[in-house]
């Protein structure tokens, strides 16, 4: 009966006499489409599997009222996609490396940044593990069990960010296999950093305790802050966080650091996903400027102007990642160019971002009318329910369900394998 009501007003929709953008009738289209396959099998159960293979898939109900919900969302984005988009909450949620040996990378982000490890997702049948860490308050202890489905639920609902540390089964053993940190010719992907009191100390500790580094704080032209290797080779930042800031930990999370084109083209974008402009600055001379954004709390403002000293202060003070976007003057006017976007076949290493919404289908609607590009649709592949959609430079960008879709917090569902 859902999908038949939905099916009636998706359809009377299509034939009212209102103009419609391509993209908003497409969408339409899509959805009728397969709501009306969903309503074969409804009635038909598996007897129409041959034809569509719908009857391989287990849809949960929250699924399905999920898909009758963004129905309308299809009218709505014709006309305003950026308010249909931040109706959705969308909040930034994680940032994806590669790791080739995770226990070595779990002692370093956990042991030696301070993080704390909340969650475990395994997928033995294909063969690599998720491990998502952040950074929480000094004096929040954390009582879940990562892999339970308590730590699950906690995991897609939570406020903060994540670094999600991708393990591919193998890797470790594997002498020759190395991941691409970045910072090459034409990468996209910068750094991970971390905030802390006293950057000398800090780093004084990390080298005793055997970690290598691209730059300590006294080297080069800007004193005070340095690169430490991870054992992925990644760049992580250690940045002196902000003297009122009252954060009690020794380190944060602080930034996730990406390569922008057209900074006119991704500050649009990330805006539309509910980043607030915290600061930015601008070296000329150098011809490069910095953009920091974050997914700000509810009732928290960025300062008017971002690029007074007063952003500064305060993205120094946040205690929650930016998103640093950095842009090299001149590559906005450069049709040729591109950044490489860390999942290409020879140069795997930083993978994603990830937003959580309230609705995925909605949102992915809604970022098709802001002129984003699928590189995985909500129902494509074995995973339904999520999607990766690509911002102005190609950067992959999840898109998850907050919450889940089930009791036990998975923010999809599997198609089945019955070979």
């Amino acid at each position: 009966q859902t999908h038949n009501k939905s099916l009636r007003v998706v359809l009377s929709c299509l034939t009212r006499q209102r103009p419609f953008d391509t993209i908003a009738r497409l969408n339409l289209l899509r959805t009728a489409t397969s709501l009306l396959l969903l309503s074969c099998v409804s009635a038909f159960g598996g007897g129409f599997s041959p034809l569509c293979g719908l009857a391989k898939l287990r849809f949960p109900l929250s699924a399905t009222r999920a898909a009758a919900r963004g129905i309308r969302s299809a009218l709505r984005m014709s006309s305003d996609p950026v308010s249909t988009l931040r109706a959705q909450r969308p909040s930034w949620q994680q940032t994806m490396l590669r790791v080739k040996d995770k226990d070595a990378s779990l002692k370093f982000y956990r042991d030696a940044m301070g993080m704390t490890l909340i969650d475990i997702i395994k997928f033995p049948n294909m063969g690599f593990d998720l491990y998502f860490l952040t950074t929480l308050p000094q004096d929040e202890p954390y009582t879940l069990t990562p892999g339970s489905d308590e730590a699950h639920k906690y995991l897609w609902s939570m406020s903060g960010t994540t670094l999600e540390l991708t393990h591919n089964y193998g890797t470790e053993n594997d002498p020759d296999h190395k991941y691409h940190p970045g910072n090459e010719e034409g990468d996209g992907f910068g750094h991970v950093a971390f905030n802390c009191e006293d950057v000398y100390e800090a780093c004084e500790k990390l080298e005793k305790a055997g970690y290598q580094f691209k730059k300590k704080p006294d080297e080069g032209r800007m004193k005070g802050l340095a690169f430490v290797y991870d054992p992925d080779r990644y760049w992580v930042e250690i940045v002196m966080r902000g003297s009122e800031a009252g954060i009690k930990n020794k380190f944060n999370l602080s930034q996730t650091m990406l390569r922008i084109k057209d900074p006119k083209k991704s500050l649009a974008f990330y805006k539309a996903m509910g980043m607030s402009l915290c600061s930015e600055r601008h070296f000329p001379e150098a011809k490069f400027s910095l953009y920091f954004l974050q997914c700000l709390p509810k009732g928290v403002s960025p300062p008017e102007n971002p690029a007074s000293d007063d952003g500064k202060v305060f993205v120094k003070g946040l205690f929650n990642p930016v998103l640093e976007l950095t842009h090299n003057h001149g590559t906005e006017i450069d049709d040729k160019f591109s950044y490489k976007n860390g999942n290409e076949p020879e140069g795997k290493g930083f993978g994603h971002i990830g937003f959580v919404v309230d609705d995925v289908f909605e949102t992915c609607k809604a970022m098709e009318g802001l002129g984003a590009t699928y590189k995985k649709e909500p129902m494509g592949g074995t995973m339904k329910g999520l999607a990766f959609m690509q911002d102005p430079d190609g950067y992959w960008i999840e898109i998850i369900k907050r919450g889940g879709y089930d009791d036990k917090g998975a923010p999809y569902w599997l198609e089945e394998n019955k070979d």
